[in-house]
């Protein structure tokens, strides 16, 4: 082709585009059409007006519950506000609930890495609050005036066994409310709202949870055909199930014929194990951590000694979230008290193993008040506290290192979920409400929460009198039962045990 056949056909196309564009200016459907499917490329040359769409009327938009922490069978009841500056068309505004499981496996298999990935949910309905269904065909579009809105909703929890809320960063247990605005021809906005699930139902009033376990066991050492000295221990664990916050009753006697001084170890332990179930067998990931760890004075050589948590140190426990057992199929959780003696060099023996449940409803005392109980966060050295999602961070993003000041600095979590723990009694403040959210911290649900960056406390604090005065005020109708375990605990000469 000759550059005057070039030239002449440049000119050709040039005349067909100035027609084209004149006939879109003069004519607005086309003109809209053609700007919805045309190239950005060819619409920035056209000095038209910006088309606005029904989400540029929304001024505001929210949804808000009448609190942010629930129990299996309650109603939740809450309202959509949402705020228009102009009449709009919308289909239909729909509210879904739903709880979700979400588990996520990173596998490496014949030098390949593979990312498993599988959900479960446990809630799922919907609600429509105002216009038409999404399965209406009919034609006709309702219209919203102008104005403020408030469109209010209720759901039902069912009353069976619901997992607690979670955040981890291999597992997810969320509960949450997705408001839909259906806007003919145009993205749908979408809200959502986290909340928090406080379960499974488990009461520490269960008679499986009250009877006391026991155990017992001895060591003794030899050297060559010469015995050196026999350690026994026995131990009772008073109830298996407390809940967070509670202090820990456990007993023991100790008796040392050995030659070197032995101290009781008291260390309980957090199992939680995922379930990938992808291909063939599934993937499976545990993990473990120390809830905390107590250790008693020592028992000096060829001497007896007895241990009481109720009049030693307090055992308490921190708030780790609830035991998780055969309620989900993709993760579950269990904690393991484990109790053992240990040497002046730290080599353990006479190791024994209590099972502990972390229950939701507290220990009552017949014929006392109910025991008030407060919401807190997870502790941060174990699961359910050690890992927040990037997409609830404002700010920094947490690499799981606190290098310098960045650590130190606070931050902003959007939503955390909450565990539920014994309240702690002010001295002079014999009013402590019950279900409410205590010790002037923020848990409003997918809103601002400012928290500290707190540091790795210790597990078992020193007893100081607010503590003393907890223990003692709680335990005034045990007495009776004290001294019948101080009986079971008694070691003779005659024992089997230390012979």
């Amino acid at each position: 082709m000759t550059p005057a056949e070039i030239l002449l056909k440049f000119e050709d196309l040039k005349m067909k585009l100035w027609n084209l564009d004149a006939f879109v200016h003069n004519h607005t459907d086309f003109r809209n059409k053609f700007i919805r499917y045309s190239a950005p490329a060819i619409v920035k040359k056209w000095p038209i007006e910006e088309q606005k769409t029904g989400m540029d009327y929304i001024s505001s938009f929210d949804i808000r519950l009448n609190k942010d922490v629930y129990y299996a069978g309650e109603t939740i009841s809450g309202s959509v506000l949402l705020e228009n500056t102009e009449n709009i068309k919308i289909r239909g505004i729909r509210v879904l609930l739903r709880g979700k499981v979400h588990a996520t496996l990173k596998v490496v298999k014949s030098g390949e890495r593979r990312t498993l990935k599988d959900d479960q949910y446990v809630l799922d309905e919907k609600q429509l609050l105002w216009g038409k269904d999404k399965n209406d065909e009919s034609e006709s579009t309702p219209i919203l005036a102008r104005g403020v809105h408030q469109f209010s909703f209720n759901f039902d929890l069912p009353q069976s066994a619901l997992p607690c809320s979670l955040e981890s960063r291999h597992c997810t247990i969320r509960y949450y409310f997705k408001v839909i605005i259906d806007i003919p021809y145009a993205s749908s906005p979408q809200g959502v709202k986290y909340f928090t699930i406080i379960g499974p139902h488990i009461d520490s009033m269960e008679e499986k949870y009250l009877s006391p376990l026991t155990a017992q066991d001895r060591k003794v050492t030899c050297c060559w055909c010469c015995q050196r000295g026999a350690l026994a221990l026995r131990v009772i664990l008073e109830r298996t199930a407390y809940v967070c916050g509670e202090n820990v009753r456990i007993r023991a006697q100790i008796e040392n014929r050995q030659i070197s001084a032995q101290s009781l170890v008291i260390r309980l332990q957090q199992h939680v194990e995922i379930f990938v179930e992808k291909g063939l067998l599934g993937e499976t990931k545990m993990m473990s951590a120390v809830v905390f760890e107590h250790k008693s004075p020592a028992v000096a050589a060829n001497s007896q000694g007895k241990y009481d948590s109720t009049l030693e140190q307090p055992i308490r426990l921190p708030v780790v979230p609830p035991t998780l057992v055969g309620v989900c199929r993709l993760i579950q959780i269990y904690y393991i008290l484990r109790v053992c003696m240990e040497d002046e060099k730290g080599n353990e023996c006479l190791h024994m193993d209590f099972p502990l449940t972390v229950a939701t409803l507290p220990y009552r005392i017949p014929n006392c008040p109910q025991p008030p109980v407060d919401y807190d966060f997870c502790s941060n050295h174990v699961e359910g506290g050690k890992y927040v999602s990037p997409e609830f961070r404002l700010g920094q993003v947490y690499d799981g290192e606190n290098s310098g000041e960045i650590g130190k600095e606070e931050e902003i979590v959007l939503y955390r979920p909450v565990y539920v723990k014994m309240a702690e009694r002010k001295l002079g403040s014999p009013h402590v409400g019950t279900g409410g959210f205590g010790g002037g911290k923020d848990f409003r649900s997918g809103s601002f929460t400012r928290i500290a960056d707190s540091s790795l406390a210790l597990v078992t604090e020193p007893n100081g009198a607010r503590r003393r005065s907890i223990v003692i005020a709680s335990n005034p109708c045990l007495a009776i039962r004290d001294e019948s375990m101080d009986e079971k605990l008694l070691l003779n000469e005659n024992d089997p045990l230390v012979k």
